[in-house]
């Protein structure tokens, strides 16, 4: 059993019965890492309720709580009652689990299953994946990978909007200017060439913008040589995403199309209008009134010229991604700029009684110190450029590092290495929190980076290989003393609980701050106790307790989407 707060929570309750297990556990803290305890449980809920001083309630539950099967010393401190887990207790658990460590409570008693859709990145086709969009799939893959390590049934899916006003300003481009050319650099950059030089030709062309309304007309007309052009241009998009999907390591167990969806969307909403759920403006439009019960401003549903928006084929999706896959949670990867939209969404849905469990995963702007990135002036920041740049800056610290290595092995860290900065610094801020983006510091082997946490794991590796000891439970635990060993092993017993708090609220940074801290108290531990020694039984000991290190490190950094090195 994975021994946390509730697992504690669950033996306090034999003696604290005016509280449930909830509120006891709820009231459990974590005491500063130098007090060497690894939970307290503060008394002033108590004292209220029994009408004594605090202190004295702590030490009547010190004598009445018996030491279990994993507490093994109490103490009482002012109003708190202080708990220490036996060493023995977390780290045989982290060794005998090893990667299931924090799956699931109790593996006999695996918690509830559900399926969950997640929709991610849901790019344009007229123009490449962007800087932002790596954050998106970041977020959406690690969510995953989150998700599916605690036992439920994930499914990752694509939404391609592919139709549209914007999708035909880059047609229109390429119709008037393009010459009939073929991609002579990746076919998503060179789609989105035409986007960018729609926008600067629109300047001095004042009937540009009136053109692609037109095509975007012929299009839903089902023009042929419109139909044509599209299917040509779209295909080179996707051929163009797929190679940065690919370098993510992103896949999907489907994908959509908006051109799929939208004539359905416009059923639900014309159906909706017979029913009076909606209504028709004096010009021929469709919209929602959504003020009085939402207190949302109204939404236009279909355009008074018979097209449609966005929103008109989410509506149709929601309802098709719950036939496909039957979700119990259907949650959407989209930056927070489409908070109204969702909002708008989320309501519609519920008048239409579609009443399922929906949820916006929003985040926050990211940039590069040479400031936002802006696709319409031509100024976006790819997303290839920047996994070029910073495998770039990876290679060269190998280099550095390791000249005398052969060309593909510093090629093959560099690429681990790279990738793995750029998930980590990118994933260990919080969704909502927008930030820059610093390629130099994010490869830096010291501070808060991914090389950081790969180069501590592979220090563990290199410590492991020197010695001559198989690591086995048969451990003298008492040797495990010191300061900065406790404080250590305190911090393995923290990770599950990081784990279902990620689980439970989406906050996938979750992840990389735990992992920051267990690897400065990992390297404040090696700092002071060496591993390798004269001592065979102290070497024994400690070379359990960094196995169990290395094994966190792995699951937090397998989540994560990065890989590992045992040589850096």
């Amino acid at each position: 059993m994975i021994i946390d707060k509730r697992a504690l929570a669950e033996i306090l309750k034999e003696s604290i019965l005016e509280l449930s297990i909830e509120e006891i556990e709820a009231a459990i803290e974590i005491p500063p890492p130098e007090f060497m305890f690894t939970y307290s449980f503060p008394c002033y809920k108590l004292s209220k309720i029994r009408r004594k001083a605090p202190n004295v309630i702590a030490e009547d539950l010190k004598e009445k709580i018996k030491t279990s099967t994993f507490i093994e010393n109490l103490k009482v401190k002012e109003a708190y009652l202080n708990i220490k887990v036996k060493t023995s207790s977390i780290l045989e658990t982290i060794y005998d689990l090893e990667y299931d460590y924090g799956r699931v409570k109790d593996i006999s008693k695996p918690g509830k299953k559900l399926r969950i859709v997640i929709e991610y990145p849901s790019p344009n086709t007229n123009k490449p994946l962007h800087f932002g969009h790596v954050r998106n799939m970041l977020l959406g893959k690690s969510l995953s990978s989150l998700l599916e390590y605690k036992k439920h049934q994930v499914f990752q899916v694509n939404l391609n909007n592919d139709r549209g006003i914007h999708i035909c300003k880059s047609m229109l481009a390429y119709k008037k200017w393009g010459n009939n050319k073929k991609p002579d650099k990746k076919s998503d950059h060179f789609v989105g060439d035409f986007y960018v030089l729609y926008n600067k030709m629109k300047e001095t062309h004042h009937n540009l913008e009136k053109e692609a309304y037109e095509l975007l007309r012929l299009w839903e007309a089902g023009d042929k040589d419109t139909k044509t052009l599209w299917n040509k241009m779209n295909k080179w998009a996707y051929n163009g995403f797929k190679v940065t999907y690919n370098k993510l390591d992103i896949s999907f167990d489907k994908e959509y199309y908006e051109s799929d969806l939208y004539l359905k969307g416009k059923e639900k909403i014309l159906k909706g209008l017979e029913k009076g759920i909606f209504e028709k403006t004096e010009d021929g439009a469709i919209i929602v009134e959504l003020k009085e019960k939402f207190n949302l401003e109204d939404k236009i549903l279909i355009r008074s010229d018979g097209t449609s928006i966005y929103i008109t084929q989410d509506i149709y999706l929601a309802y098709k991604k719950k036939e496909d896959f039957d979700y119990d949670k259907s949650i959407y990867v989209v930056g927070d700029e489409q908070i109204q939209h969702f909002k708008w969404l989320f309501a519609i849905l519920e008048l239409l009684g579609f009443k399922e469990d929906n949820y916006h995963l929003a985040y926050g702007m990211i940039s590069l110190p040479s400031g936002k990135m802006k696709s319409r002036e031509g100024t976006i920041v790819d997303a290839d450029d920047v996994i070029q740049e910073i495998e770039n800056l990876a290679f060269e610290e190998v280099n550095k590092r390791y000249p005398d290595l052969d060309e593909a092995e510093k090629q093959k860290r560099a690429g681990i290495i790279g990738l793995g900065a750029l998930k980590f610094f990118i994933l260990k801020y919080s969704p909502m929190k927008g930030f820059v983006f610093k390629p130099d510091e994010s490869i830096s082997f010291e501070g808060e980076t991914g090389p950081y946490i790969q180069y501590c794991y592979a220090r563990i590796s290199s410590i492991i290989s020197k010695s001559a000891i198989e690591i086995d439970r048969d451990v003298i635990w008492d040797l495990l003393n010191h300061e900065k060993e406790l404080i250590l092993i305190n911090q393995l017993v923290y990770f599950p609980e990081v784990v279902e708090m990620t689980e439970k609220t989406y906050n996938i940074h979750l992840i990389p701050q735990y992992l920051l801290t267990l690897c400065q108290a990992f390297n404040t531990f090696y700092s002071s106790c060496q591993v390798i020694s004269n001592d065979k039984e102290l070497e024994k000991a400690r070379l359990f307790l960094i196995r169990c290190v290395q094994i966190v490190i792995k699951i937090g950094l397998n989540i994560l989407g990065i890989e590992t090195l045992d040589q850096m």
